[in-house]
């Protein structure tokens, strides 16, 4: 054991030899490089020297390869890796605009036959400008009419539910509920059997009317008094909404039609019967499509809020109010849709402008225009005006009710609303003596009137340039 406990003690003796020999190492610091003789630090010779190093280091290259944010680049999301057999996820934008809506159009066709090639695309637009309305001045009724049942009205609304923004489809909802459905913004009323609610028999709905009418434009409100004989005060309801209303023809006000578009459906012709609908299954194949209209709608809805589509020629005031919209909608989705839409506006505005949607006094103007261009002329006689009205097989002028014609009268005061009075003029043929009706041409005086054209160019779209 002695043995062991001296060589130990010629170890220490070697080593502690060694280290006496060896010179002192000099700590220095980590910045400057000078000794750190009296500082509390082992890196650094002071503070200011410490707080030096650690800005080198904060400019230096990051030690993650570069992935830190960079400050001359924009924030952005990270990108989430999807797979791709799962498709694009919800609210993302996956295809151009004009793919998507016709991708709507043929979902539709699936399910309908449209009178026309111009219908689906409009009912598509529609159905996609519901998901900006809010970013809209006006919104275009649509309307769904048919001369019998069983036509397709109800199945547009039935699809568009699964397809517009908020959808609230109804028989029979009060005015009162509607005030109150609209407090949090536009909901999209799609009213069905609407032909039972504005029929002689429906009732007073005075009140949904006044609704429809003003709820075309984002401003609208319509005042109300709310609360107790104490504390009555007046609240002034948001009434802007998207609407489609469907019902047999000829029960719309003619108020209502002026904002819309409507669509006169017609049954498929046997042997051209569409698709079966299953809503469960309409429902789960619309999902996407709906989300992908927000999406998109969402991503052109500050282009479509701005814009000042072109128009067709002869689309003028309200016409031209309510289609912007859906016209703004087909430039932004781009393809052919801008033509498709432009071609649609004018089949359902100058076309196809049915005489039931038009008052007595346009027809009787539109009648009295035709009249006096055959017979090329600035000047006829009342009696030869209504001899020539009442020879027309299919027009009313041979019995405005209870069997009676339009009698000189009744013309009188039909084209008095539109500063168009009776005059004495002169005949255009020598040796005939001075006639007593109307002229085209405005006069003065004792007969101060505005003459037919002054109407006939205000409420009647132009000619043709053949027959003009």
């Amino acid at each position: 054991m002695s043995a062991f406990i001296d060589t130990l003690a010629d170890i220490d003796n070697v080593i502690g030899d060694a280290a006496t020999s060896a010179p002192a190492a000099v700590m220095t610091c980590h910045t400057c490089g000078k000794p750190l003789t009296g500082s509390v630090s082992d890196d650094f010779c002071d503070e200011p020297c410490q707080t030096r190093w650690l800005a080198s280091l904060a400019e230096s290259s990051p030690y993650d390869g570069g992935q830190s944010p960079d400050e001359d680049q924009p924030e952005a999301a990270p990108v989430t890796p999807v797979a791709s057999w799962l498709g694009a996820p919800p609210g993302v934008v996956s295809r151009a605009g004009h793919e998507l809506l016709d991708a709507v159009t043929t979902f539709l066709n699936r399910f309908l036959r449209f009178p026309n090639e111009h219908c689906a695309p409009v009912v598509a637009l529609w159905y996609a400008h519901t998901h900006l309305a809010d970013r809209l001045y006006v919104t275009p009724r649509l309307i769904l009419s048919s001369a019998e049942p069983g036509s397709g009205k109800t199945r547009v609304l039935e699809i568009g539910q699964y397809l517009v923004h908020k959808p609230e489809m109804t028989i029979s909802m009060t005015t009162a509920a509607i005030f109150r459905l609209l407090l949090d913004g536009p909901v999209t009323l799609m009213f069905d059997e609407i032909d039972a609610v504005f029929s002689t028999r429906g009732g007073n709905n005075e009140d949904l009317r006044g609704l429809l009418n003003a709820g075309y434009k984002r401003s609208a409100t319509i005042a109300r008094c709310v609360g107790d004989a104490k504390s009555m005060n007046v609240q002034r309801f948001p009434v802007y909404a998207p609407v489609a209303l469907a019902g047999i023809a000829g029960h719309m006000p003619a108020t209502i039609t002026s904002r819309a578009v409507t669509i006169h459906m017609r049954k498929a012709a046997y042997g051209d019967d569409p698709e079966e609908f299953l809503e469960e299954d309409v429902e789960l194949e619309a999902a996407p499509l709906r989300a992908e209209l927000a999406a998109w709608a969402g991503v052109v809805a500050d282009q479509v809020a701005t814009a000042r589509p072109e128009r067709p020629e002869g689309v003028r005031n309200r016409a031209a109010e309510i289609w912007r919209p859906l016209l703004a909608l087909a430039e932004a989705a781009g393809g052919d849709w801008p033509a498709r839409t432009r071609a649609a506006c004018t089949h359902f505005v100058i076309d196809t402008a049915t005489s039931q949607e038009e008052s007595t006094g346009v027809q009787l103007l539109a009648a009295l225009r035709d009249l006096f261009t055959a017979q090329g002329t600035d000047r006829m006689r009342t009696a030869d005006i209504l001899s020539a009205l009442h020879a027309l097989e299919e027009a009313q002028w041979s019995d405005m009710g209870d069997g009676k014609a339009l009698n000189p009268q009744g013309l009188a005061r039909e084209l008095k609303r539109y500063d168009v009075k009776p005059v004495v003029f002169e005949p255009l043929n020598p040796g005939e003596k001075a006639g007593r009706g109307y002229v085209t041409f405005t006069t003065n005086g004792a007969q101060a009137q505005t003459g037919l054209a002054d109407a006939w160019r205000r409420y009647l779209p132009p000619l043709p340039s053949a027959q003009a």
